[in-house]
């Protein structure tokens, strides 16, 4: 998610937790050891994009990062005056929460996380929620500013925060069962048009989970389809050959890496000697149109020839906007 949505959930963590023992320092404190996970995102100065597809919640957002850190954390907190009131037990579980909480909500959006490292680099997601959704977001912010300014000073200061927590909590759960309801609305699409998938996925696209695509693979081809949560799915499945003979124009490992990152929801492309890769599981704006050709979607990774003679690695976007 979004690091504002993650900063308020620590905050709303920490005023849930410590409020009680040191008032409004709780949620700023919440607030700090909830971002360290985003904080790979520094690393973008030292490695360079390609590495970082492997980086970017890796480590920092697996199980044993969020236990191996809490302790660095709460030892760092047992030398502060003030935090030397709170218990162990207490100051431990609070920091666990903060930091466990940030990676399992990564793992509900489409990007996934890395959550086994480094027992195993499989990319784990939910596909249940977009990066950026108030619906989730505005639960936790008007529960945690009411309890920490408007009923600051009365003994239910609590309430608010833990009303916030819990709509926000209910609702990110309440997204695995739109999701459900989503892919099975989309298997029987296919079934009914005798496409013959290997494998399908549904990812959610905008604000609170109502719009999706779902994506079938097959063995040489990738079907698109829109849908809604509430609505008939549209009639049209748009369908892009998959050439992953392409990918063989490509050093085996970085072809196996393209494959991983996309969870193989991908298709690939060439303009020239340029290498396009079409990512379906991180990049889900859409149908593209530019004149007469068809994308599914406006990013990609493209892969080129550089002055040195060396393969380089970047990104690009098609300009024109999605269909509808």
């Amino acid at each position: 998610m979004d690091s504002i949505t993650q900063a308020v959930l620590g905050a709303s963590i920490g005023e849930a937790i410590l409020g009680k023992k040191i008032g409004k320092k709780g949620a700023v404190l919440g607030a700090i050891i909830a971002t360290i996970p985003d904080l790979d995102v520094a690393l973008y100065l030292i490695f360079d994009s390609y590495d970082m597809l492997r980086i970017h919640r890796g480590f920092s957002h697996s199980l044993l990062f969020t236990l191996i850190f809490t302790f660095i954390v709460v030892y760092g907190l047992q030398k502060i005056s003030w935090a030397k009131s709170i218990g162990y037990i207490r100051l431990w579980l609070f920091s666990w929460l903060t930091l466990f909480t940030h990676v399992i909500l990564d793992t509900f959006t489409s990007y996934g996380t890395q959550l086994l490292l480094p027992f195993s680099d499989r990319r784990l997601g939910f596909d249940a929620i977009n990066v950026v959704d108030p619906v989730y977001t505005l639960p936790l912010i008007i529960g945690l500013f009411s309890s920490l300014f408007w009923f600051k000073e009365s003994k239910r200061r609590h309430i608010p925060n833990y009303i916030g927590l819990l709509v926000s909590t209910m609702y990110l759960f309440s997204t695995l069962g739109f999701k459900n309801k989503v892919t099975d609305n989309f298997m029987n699409q296919l079934v009914g048009r005798n496409i013959p998938f290997e494998s399908i996925t549904t990812i959610p696209v905008g604000v609170a989970s109502i719009n999706w695509y779902g994506v079938a693979r097959t063995e040489d081809s990738l079907y698109l389809q829109k849908m809604s949560l509430f609505l008939t799915p549209e009639n049209v499945i748009d369908v892009f050959p998959i050439n992953k003979e392409l990918l063989d124009l490509l050093k085996p490992e970085v072809a196996n890496e393209m494959r991983w990152f996309a969870k193989n929801n991908f298709t690939v492309g060439k303009d020239g000697k340029e290498i396009r890769i079409y990512n379906l599981q991180v990049d889900m704006r859409g149908v593209v149109y530019e004149g007469k050709d068809k994308y599914p979607t406006a990013g990609y990774f493209k892969f080129f020839q550089g002055s040195n003679g060396e393969m380089m690695f970047s990104s690009g976007s098609h300009s024109k906007k999605p269909e509808g």
